[in-house]
This record gives structure tokens, C-alpha cells and sequence, in this order.
């Protein structure tokens, strides 16, 4: 099994290589770590090792090599700049020194003769040396503004060179556009290889390529060996991970040439698996397998719900520091501006005597900071708080200490085909609903009656929706009680889905057949 993330924090993936292992697969799952050194530990019965990635072929063209056309006076990339702007701010001070030497030491310097000829010459090196300096920073300036050009190709030029390389290439046009993608497979792929396997399930984009390539060698090499893409979301729709114009036309190159390999294709929800059928020409329709959480507990359950390594679970309200009768809205998940925590913050003073938690993989992230700081220029810092992660079987517990689960994400086109993790975790925690109107989730949440819905990036719409909420909880927390609505959403359900499509692919392992590998 593949990702191109720590694993930890990624419980679809902590799941999946846990349920499959306890089902008698022999799983391994490769995740990486972007410093220091690797490490491997056990998750259940499957084994996890970090792969130190070192990412060289990330640095743009135009970040390693002068553009005449971009920045004609920039110096070249490297160290050129910083050594051209300390020695002409050297020069100067030399000047300066030298002038001051003439007025209180004029003996010191030499003779009234060279004493003449310094004179003449500092006349002189006084507004060269300036004029130098001067333009040695705009020429480094200029390598600044060439750099950051560099970086998010969004220039005429760079319009240019991805449509030639598009035009020249079609799906092979990653390598020009994304050579980082070249570092995942130098990580991973002698790794895979020693490994042998029957079967390889690549989650997202990344690492559909490092598992087709991986899969490609096993089949010349004469060994059968089975692909499982896990597309997570619909690549041409999500916002770039990096703020530059190849990133998309580049991942999605690289999707496209490598999608065919695929022995079968999982996905999120139905919505998405028709769109992957249709941009890929898929022969089958995926299998979805739902970011569900494991299976709901009941209340006696909750109480005394204890972590794998046999420590409590964490008390979210003790976390923030408030009591049992205080309002709490919590987001729990990935944070990012399209993810709609800034609206919550800009709510926050309309909502009196209301707390916030964000549940985040990183509270001290630079992102979560300026959100902190946000909230308290408001003059409400003391009831926004943000909280770590907890491990993927202690979520639902954690969150039922809330009063609101909140999903306020922006109308991108990946956020509006599937309910998302956090959707499922909320219910099986019965914390009433507050969701914004993209298009499956809002329905959903309508049809259920499990919580309001309001209108994407509008503050008063969001404040008006968390005051109906907390104004009436029962009546949304009702829902629940409905027969069926959450036994589906459950992992358990997903790993049987899961391990289905694995004994299709490679008939006589898996459950009751001794393992696969």
C-alpha cells in the first residue's frame, strides 16, 4: 500500500492497511518523511515504513537557470546576488572609512602627496560606489521578481511553454511540467521492488504513478502483480497544492498516462467515480469506499473508550479549557482557506458566548496562527481554540464532547461530489450539522434532518445557522435515531467492500486463504 504523507493523520489509509491486514493480507504500507530519517512501526498487523524523500527535481527550470526573456538583468540563480549586494555595501564602507581616515588621521594615511591622490580618488569612488550599489540592487531585485515568477510559471512565457509541452508530449508532459514526481518514484521504487507484491494499492494521484510504474516491472519480470488506484478526489478540480501554473497540467498529465494501468480504481463517492469513468475511459465503474469511521459506540461504549496503547481519550472541552455547559463548534480536519475556517473566525463575535475548536494536524502551523491572531484583533482570542489530532479510532469520542460539527467549504468542484470525512465522523459523534451548500452534502444533510445548511462564504448565513443549531440540538440529533442512516457509515462496511475487490483481483488470499502479500 502507497501514500505520499507521514500516514499518521491519515486515517482512510491508517484504516485500509489495518482492516486488510486484520482480514489476512500481509500489508505493507510505504509513507514518507520529508526530513530526517525513516522508521517503520505496526499498525494492527501491518507493517508501516517512513521512506526518507528528498525532493532535487522540485525546483523549477526557471528557479535553476537565467531567463533573458523574464528578467533580462537578473543575475543567475544561486549565490550570485547575495555576494554582488555585499560587496558593493563592502565598497561603500570602505569609502566612508577611507574619507573619515583623511579628516582625523591624515598622517596615518601617507605622505601629502598620496594623501592629494586618495582625495581625488575617493572625489570619485564616493558616487561610483553608490551608483554601483544602486544597481546591483535592482539587478537583485530583479533576480528576486525572476524567481517568483519562476516559481508560479504564470507568465506569458510560461503560458507558452506548458501549452508546447501539452501540444508536444500530451499525458507524457508531466516530465517537463512536474519533475518532482520523479523524486516519489527514485523513494519508493526500489523499496516496492524488494518487496514483491501480488498486489499494489496506490492511494491519489502521486502514487498511481510509483505503483503503475512498480506493477509494470513486476508483469515484465514475469510476475503477476495487481493495481489498485485509490483516487481521493477528482485531480482537474482541486485547488493546487503549490502555487504555481504546472502544477495542475502537470499532475493531471501524469493521471492520465498512468490511470490505464489500473486493475480497478476505488474512490470517495459515486459522483466522483463517474467522473473518473468518463475522463479516463474506465472499462468498469470504480468501487467506492466511503470515508466512513469505525463502527459507532454506544454511550456506555463512549464512556469508557480507551485508546490502543490503553490511555483515555482526550477531553476536548478539558483541551480548550471550558466547562460541560458552554457552547462548542468544532472543525475538525485539514485546515486551508477554501476549507472555510476564516468564515467561522469573522462569526465568532456575532456569536455570544460560543466557542470554537479546530482540530487540526498542526495548531502551531503558520495558517492556524493567523487565524489565532485574526480572532483576537476581534477581540474574541479567548474562544478560539486550536487542538491536535488525536489517533483515527479515538475521533468520534473526542468530537461527541461538542455541540456542532461545522463544514462551512467553498464551492470548489472536488467539494461538491462527496461527503467527506469529517461529515461521517460528525454523525457517528450525533453532533447536529452545520454544512455549506455544496451540492452532495447540503442535500444529504436536507434529507436526514441532521443539521442546517447555509450559504458558502456568507458570514451572516453561517452565524444564522449556528444559532438554529444550538437553539434546538434535539431536533437534530433525532436523526440519528433513524434505523440504517448510520450503519452504513461505518468502516467496518468499507473494509468488506475493500477486501472484495483485493480477492477478486488475486483469487486465494486474503480472508481465510493464509494471506497475500
Amino acid at each position: 500500500m502507497l501514500v505520499d504523507n507521514k500516514v499518521e493523520g491519515d486515517s482512510r489509509v491508517q484504516k485500509a492497511a489495518e482492516s486488510a491486514a486484520a482480514a489476512g493480507w500481509d500489508v505493507v504500507l510505504l509513507g514518507l518523511v520529508r526530513a530526517g530519517n525513516g522508521r517503520t512501526w505496526k499498525l494492527g498487523d501491518a507493517e508501516v515504513r517512513l521512506l526518507p524523500l528528498k525532493t532535487p527535481l522540485a525546483k523549477r527550470h526557471a528557479e535553476r537557470h537565467r531567463s533573458p526573456l523574464r528578467r533580462p538583468l537578473a543575475y543567475p540563480p544561486g549565490p550570485m546576488s547575495a555576494y554582488r549586494r555585499q560587496w558593493a555595501k563592502a565598497w561603500r564602507a570602505d569609502v566612508a572609512t577611507r574619507r573619515a581616515a583623511l579628516r582625523v588621521a591624515p598622517g596615518a594615511v601617507g605622505t601629502p602627496i598620496f594623501r592629494k591622490a586618495e582625495k581625488a580618488r575617493l572625489a570619485v569612488a564616493g558616487p561610483v560606489s553608490k551608483a554601483v550599489q544602486k544597481w546591483v540592487g535592482f539587478r537583485s531585485r530583479q533576480t528576486s521578481q525572476a524567481q517568483k515568477a519562476g516559481r508560479a510559471l504564470r507568465g506569458p512565457v510560461d503560458r507558452a511553454f506548458t501549452a508546447s509541452w501539452k501540444a508536444l508530449k500530451g499525458p507524457r508532459a508531466w516530465r517537463r511540467l512536474e519533475p518532482v514526481l520523479w523524486d516519489y518514484e527514485l523513494t519508493y521504487g526500489k523499496e516496492i521492488d524488494a518487496l514483491k507484491p501480488d498486489l499494489i494499492h496506490a492511494n491519489d494521484f502521486r502514487m498511481l504513478g510509483v505503483g503503475a510504474r512498480a506493477a509494470i516491472r513486476a508483469r515484465a519480470a514475469g510476475r503477476t502483480c495487481k493495481l489498485v488506484w485509490d483516487a481521493h478526489e477528482y485531480l482537474p478540480g482541486v485547488r493546487p497544492w503549490e502555487d504555481n501554473a504546472h502544477w495542475i497540467p502537470g499532475n493531471t498529465a501524469h493521471e492520465s498516462e498512468y490511470a490505464p494501468f489500473a486493475d480497478a480504481v476505488v474512490t470517495v463517492s459515486d459522483g466522483l467515480g463517474d467522473l473518473l469513468k468518463k475522463r479516463h475511459g474506465l472499462k468498469e465503474q470504480p468501487t467506492v469506499v466511503l470515508n466512513a469511521p469505525d463502527r459507532p459506540a454506544d454511550a456506555e461504549e463512549l464512556a469508557a473508550e480507551v485508546s490502543k496503547d490503553g490511555k483515555p481519550v482526550p477531553d476536548l472541552r478539558e483541551l480548550c479549557g471550558i466547562g460541560p455547559d458552554v457552547p462548542l463548534v468544532v472543525y475538525s480536519g485539514s485546515p486551508g482557506p477554501q476549507r472555510g475556517l476564516g468564515d467561522m473566525v469573522e462569526a465568532l463575535p456575532q456569536l455570544d458566548g460560543v466557542h470554537m475548536a479546530f482540530v487540526v494536524p498542526a495548531p502551531a502551523a503558520g495558517y492556524i496562527q493567523g487565524l489565532l491572531r485574526r480572532a483576537q484583533e476581534l477581540g474574541v482570542g479567548d474562544r478560539l481554540h486550536a487542538v491536535p489530532y488525536v489517533p483515527h479510532w479515538q475521533v468520534v469520542p473526542f468530537l461527541s464532547a461538542a455541540n456542532v460539527g461545522c463544514i462551512p467549504i467553498h464551492h470548489w468542484p472536488n467539494h461538491e461530489i462527496a461527503l467527506i470525512t469529517k461529515f461521517f465522523e460528525y454523525s457517528h459523534a450525533r453532533l447536529p450539522l452545520v454544512v455549506s451548500d455544496v451540492k452532495t452534502m447540503s442535500e444529504v444533510t436536507r434529507s436526514t434532518g441532521q443539521g442546517e445548511v447555509c450559504r458558502a462564504e456568507d458570514i451572516a448565513d453561517l452565524v444564522r445557522a449556528i444559532k438554529a443549531v444550538l437553539a434546538d440540538p434535539e431536533r437534530y440529533r433525532a436523526a440519528y435515531d433513524k434505523p440504517g442512516l448510520l450503519s452504513n457509515w461505518t468502516w467496518e462496511a468499507q473494509a468488506e467492500v475493500l477486501d472484495e475487490l483485493y480477492t477478486r483481483l488475486v483469487p486465494g488470499t486474503g480472508r481465510g486463504a493464509g494471506g497475500g502479500s
